[in-house]
């Protein structure tokens, strides 16, 4: 008999004997975090605990065990003179992993460690599986990352100390970065995640169909051009924290669905945003660790402002010897890579190929650049939704961010002019048709809103996933999302 047929019949025994084994509420008193900081203060009260059952010692007469909650961790003592002949037999019913409710009074063993006496106890909840096996120490471990990401529950309750502080500093992170932005004036809103054509960044969506309406939709890869259509109406200073989805490969800095903020401000540029972005991450670092100061992958960086700022031309041709600009067509540049030992992709026009470059110098753990930095003023063909640089045509005002290998974000000063939007869209169309299926779709409805009229205006879209695994050390995206797309078992 296995593990889980052992606790079937466990199961059985249990409803034949009249006890429901998952009844509908608790009467619990205290967390057992609460029931320890306030033990002094409890002395001699009774209390209700409730928590998973994560270790067990039979002595006989006696048992020692412990329970855990969402708070933390206390040990239990059931004595058959305490509970009673008929709850201390009844605890041959209990497993490892049962939710189980107990009620007595504190006390302090022989061995100084705080624990309550039980004198009644009740399940809460049978588990019907075995929780993960316990590793040196007697501690529960569950190691294969596999597993772990799968089975997520399994992970937090088997490695809690490690994994559920990331996933609370996530949660922190989004409440600061949403405290920031309204103290900044912003608006939070929400847009469309079915779209009827995706835009606003470089990416193959996710399609899915309509029944009633007979047509096909698409699950939103970026939220910008709706919120862009926000401005036109007078609502100057507007964020989504959204989630997004981008048909696109699994590896340690992607994952398909994710999460993103974007904001946008009217009468801003991209200088404005850059400061309004480091002074976002840094009060997001210190509302997470309580200082700007971080180690990433090996390197110590400070995302206190100001952030360095640097030219791509200039940080491209630093790092790998290419002036792009000295090479004004793709087959130069696509010759001249090749001559550096890049590979360059057939399908791909000239300003992915320095996409390609970048990438190269500021992303992953070879990454050349590691202090928090802007790169800015990017190339017009890079960027068919930013405004061109005055007095310099073929230069975009867009920045990115980047910080120890991973970037972090992506700015615009967007462009509001809809004849030259609309040149831009006409082009992504020309590289889409020679093979570049990432390239940005003709959104005419979107050009009837720049037709009405965008103020100046500037605007980011900033990585929450990335964010959260620079401020707490993780070298993997699925370390940060609760439940990462994986692939079929």
């Amino acid at each position: 008999m296995d593990e889980r047929e052992a606790r079937l019949e466990k199961l059985a025994a249990i409803r034949a004997a009249g006890v429901d084994p998952y009844p509908t509420t608790s009467q619990r008193t205290h967390t057992t975090a609460e029931a320890l900081e306030r033990y002094d203060d409890v002395g001699d009260q009774t209390i209700t605990l409730a928590g998973r059952l994560t270790r067990w010692r039979d002595m006989g007469r006696s048992v020692f065990a412990h329970i855990e909650d969402g708070d933390g961790r206390i040990q239990l003592n059931f004595r058959r003179d305490v509970v009673g002949d008929e709850e201390f037999a009844r605890l041959k019913w209990l497993d490892l992993g049962d939710t189980i409710e107990v009620t007595g009074t504190l006390f302090t063993t022989k061995t100084g460690e705080r624990t309550l006496k039980v004198e009644h106890w009740r399940l809460l909840a049978k588990s019907l599986r075995p929780l993960p096996a316990k590793g040196a120490g007697g501690e529960m471990k569950l190691f294969d990352a596999e597993t772990r990401r799968r089975k997520r529950y399994l992970d937090l309750i088997a490695n809690r100390a490690e994994v559920a502080p990331v996933f609370l500093a996530r949660s922190r992170a989004i409440a600061e970065l949403r405290a920031f932005m309204h103290s900044r004036g912003f608006v939070e809103v929400e847009t469309p995640v079915l779209q009827p054509l995706y835009g606003g960044a470089t990416a193959r969506p996710f399609t899915t169909h309509h029944n009633a309406l007979n047509r096909e939709l698409y699950l939103r890869i970026a939220p910008e051009l709706y919120l862009k259509r926000l401005v036109v109406g007078g609502l100057e200073r507007v964020f989504e924290v959204a989630r997004n989805f981008r048909n696109e490969g699994i590896d340690g800095f992607h994952n398909p669905e994710f999460t993103m903020m974007e904001a946008y401000q009217a009468y801003a540029d991209y200088q404005g945003i850059m400061e309004l972005v480091e002074a976002l991450i840094a009060a997001v670092a210190v509302a997470v660790n309580g200082t700007t100061r971080v180690e990433y992958a090996g390197a110590a960086i400070d995302l206190a402002p100001p952030w360095r700022r640097v030219p791509l031309r200039e940080a491209i041709a630093e790092h790998t010897g290419i002036d792009y600009d000295q090479f004004p067509d793709r087959e130069s540049l696509a010759a001249v890579m090749r001559a550096h030992g890049f590979a360059v992709d057939p399908r791909l026009a000239r300003g992915r190929l320095i996409d390609d470059l970048k990438d190269a110098i500021v992303k992953g753990p070879e990454a050349m650049i590691k202090e928090p930095t802007f790169l800015f003023d990017y190339p017009r063909d890079l960027s068919p939704l930013a405004k061109m640089k005055p007095g310099a045509p073929e230069t975009a005002e867009r920045f990115q961010a980047f910080a120890a290998g991973l970037e972090l974000g992506n700015a615009f000063t967007e462009l509001n002019d809809p004849l030259d939007q609309r040149a831009r869209f006409e082009d992504q169309m020309r590289q889409r048709a020679a093979g570049d299926d990432e390239a940005q779709m003709l959104d005419e409805d979107y050009i009837e809103a720049l037709e009405v009229g965008l103020p100046p205006t500037g605007g980011v879209g900033i990585g929450v996933d990335r964010l959260v695994m620079l401020l707490t050390g993780q070298e993997s995206i699925r370390e940060v999302i609760l439940f990462p797309t994986m692939r079929e078992q």
